[in-house]
């Protein structure tokens, strides 16, 4: 039972959030803390992806190097070289791709626009999920045998 990352995403209802490169820190931490997410994409003109800014670009780029969030812009902290998902991509592929790059959040990408956005615990909760049903699936067996 392998889930991919299309199938993960049309079970959750999680809209995509995104910023603009120009948007300043301060208000896409904002977002984050209203949306209770741990990223935002980074999107330009033609909603195309740009990159993506996470709490961890925040803590170490802006924080730890005495930035201000109110004048530093997304476009300054943001990560630019990424690493994406295509939605027909197994889950654990995107586990791969994630622990191999020590990302916890990956953009899902088709026909060159975001789709959607996995985070590592999207994947995590999938994968103890999938273990259930195996799990309940050998008890059911074993009982149907005995």
């Amino acid at each position: 039972m392998t889930t991919t990352v299309n199938q993960l995403l049309n079970s959750k209802d999680d809209e995509i959030f995104t910023v603009s490169p120009e948007t300043l820190v301060i208000d896409a931490i904002k977002m984050m803390d209203e949306k209770k997410v741990g990223a935002l994409l980074v999107t330009g003109k033609n909603n195309d992806l740009e990159g993506i800014v996470s709490e961890r670009d925040y803590t170490r780029k802006v924080i730890l190097k005495n930035r201000s969030s109110s004048k530093t812009k997304v476009s300054e902290i943001m990560t630019s070289n990424l690493k994406t998902a295509d939605p027909d991509q197994s889950l654990d592929e995107c586990m791969v791709i994630m622990s191999h790059n020590h990302i916890r959040h990956l953009p899902v990408v088709k026909d060159g626009k975001a789709v959607g956005i996995l985070s590592i615990m999207d994947v995590v909760k999938n994968i103890i999920s999938e273990q259930e049903f195996t799990i309940e699936q050998l008890q059911h067996y074993i009982t149907d045998t005995t």
